[in-house]
């Protein structure tokens, strides 16, 4: 375990925003090194853990599920050295700072004079940060979808540090202080609003066949690649548009499930902080749903509070989104984010935001994000003695867990009308249609057009949010398919589990986020 130690060690010294919010001590003073010799050094580095990873002789099998989480981590991080995202995408740096800066004041575990003290520490280097991208952004290698991302991203982020930020500091000599710290920072983002409406970007977004079917094989442990998965995803649309046809019948008598689901998406909260209060509503049925039935068991402190969207994420996420405890903390306390828009939405926007929150969606929504989903799953994991189990988490787990919990749920009666069973498949047959066009888009099979049309035709999405979730397969490769693809293969390795539901959903969640592969290790093995 020394060796595992030491590599947390290092992880941690070269990934500080990373440490600061999985709730490490010691690194909430730094940003870390963006500049190119920094990033190149750190590759280096990677290759050299890599070797020596790859040859430890583990004595047990949950020291070699260690070992193989931290290769297949390194794997996939080496791989991406030749579509390097730091010369590619500036939202990438820009998230970072963003989390690292709000996070805590939000978590607020430590007092306001520590989260301060942090804070300014930060904002000094923020200049820094985003000279670094300056100089890294490549025009030949940057898209212009991606610059345009970062754009929206970075015009809230004056907003952000002299507003937001210093109205969640109680203290107001400490606000003062803050908002004093972060004066220059805003300054610097001000100028690289400048630079990005300027910047001419000439590069694709487009993944490739090769790098997306390495990720999948050599970080995420699947048995196939780019193809596979994209026909996989076909299939899976097909069985399930056939399962919306009958959910249809029993609901209205006809089978037109998209005539239905129109219907039904026009039954939705009036405005956006009653879609927040419904959220919360839902959130505690589902919790008292799983309960009653002892699917789980609940770890001691847990808790979720809803709330609207950061602002600085509203113009890039248009869905609900979770923020965990960190899992380093004996905190157990997580954030289910509700889609609020942007400011500047029109009317008609905010409205079409609403319809893709309808009642008869928010019962499998609040489930994946809350309970027994991502709030349940990640709270839970947290008390597992493995520190590496906390550190590096897959998409292909975590989401695959959520939606896998929807399809369990269902089958335990929770979904207990025919729109709220429409509105469970309606989230499932979306996550397929992300299989297909996410690997279509990479594989440049599809174009922007394409996609938007096939994500519409199956799915209830509005065309605002349609769009806004193409934007984001094109510039989060692999990403979007995780959520069926982990779910079909949770319910593959709880078929061959020989305990109890609850003792599945124990051992398979607590044991981490895991590559399949080795999620199934961990749960099958004696």
């Amino acid at each position: 375990m020394r060796k595992v130690d030491e590599f947390l060690t290092w992880y941690f010294t070269r990934n500080p925003i990373s440490a600061t919010l999985l709730g490490a001590e010691g690194y909430d003073r730094t940003l870390g090194d963006f500049t190119e010799d920094g990033l190149l050094n750190y590759e280096r580095e990677q290759a050299g853990w890599l070797e020596r990873l790859a040859t430890w002789e583990t004595p047990t099998v949950d020291d070699e599920i260690d070992r193989d989480l931290a290769v297949s981590q390194l794997r996939g991080d080496l791989a991406l050295a030749a579509w390097p995202w730091w010369r590619r995408d500036p939202s990438a740096y820009l998230a970072g700072v963003f989390a690292s800066l709000f996070v805590p004041f939000q978590r607020a575990l430590k007092p306001e004079s520590e989260l301060v003290e942090a804070a300014i520490a930060q904002l000094g280097e923020v200049p820094d940060v985003l000279a670094a991208c300056r100089v890294n952004l490549e025009p030949e290698l940057a898209a212009d979808l991606q610059v345009q991302r970062a754009l929206g991203q970075a015009r809230t982020a004056r907003g952000l540090l002299t507003q937001t930020i210093p109205s969640m500091i109680d203290d107001a000599v400490l606000s003062s202080r803050f908002a004093v710290a972060a004066e220059p920072a805003a300054r610097a983002f001000d100028g690289f609003v400048t630079f990005l409406e300027g910047f001419e970007a000439r590069g694709s977004w487009r993944m490739g066949e090769k790098l997306y079917t390495t990720l999948l094989t050599e970080r995420e442990l699947l048995g196939y690649g780019a193809a596979g998965l994209h026909e996989r995803g076909r299939q899976q649309v097909a069985l399930l548009d056939a399962e919306m046809r009958e959910a249809a019948r029993r609901l209205d008598g006809s089978d037109d499930w998209r005539a239905a689901v129109a219907v039904l998406a026009d039954n939705h909260p009036p405005t956006l902080e009653a879609m927040r209060a419904e959220y919360e509503a839902e959130t505690q049925r589902a919790r008292e749903f799983v309960r009653e039935r002892d699917l789980v068991t609940f770890p001691e402190g847990e808790e979720c509070l809803v709330l609207p969207s950061a602002a600085y994420n509203r113009p890039i996420l248009s869905v609900a989104h979770y923020i965990s405890p960190p899992p380093l903390t004996s905190s157990r306390r997580g954030y289910f984010f509700v889609p609020y828009t942007p400011d500047g939405f029109t009317d008609e926007q905010v409205r079409q935001r609403l319809r893709t929150n309808s009642r008869f969606q928010m019962p499998a929504i609040s489930v994946h994000e809350a309970y027994p989903g991502h709030h349940w799953h990640l709270a839970h994991k947290a008390g597992n003695p493995r520190t590496i189990r906390k550190v590096f988490s897959t998409p292909y787990f975590n989401e695959g867990w959520g939606l896998y919990v929807e399809k369990m749920i269902n089958e335990q009666g929770y979904f207990d009308t025919p729109a709220t069973e429409l509105g469970y498949l309606d989230a499932r047959i979306f996550r397929a249609a992300r299989m297909v066009v996410d690997t279509a888009l990479h594989c440049e099979e599809m174009s922007i057009e394409d996609a938007e049309a096939y994500m519409l035709a199956n799915s209830s999405l509005s065309p605002e949010t349609a769009k806004g979730e193409v934007n984001r397969y094109c510039a989060w490769p692999t990403q979007a398919p995780s959520y069926l693809t982990g779910a079909i293969e949770i319910e593959r390795i709880g078929k061959a589990f020989s305990g109890s539901l609850k003792e599945f959903h124990d051992r398979i969640a607590g044991s981490g986020s895991l590559p399949l592969g080795l999620a199934e290790k961990a749960a099958l093995s004696a």
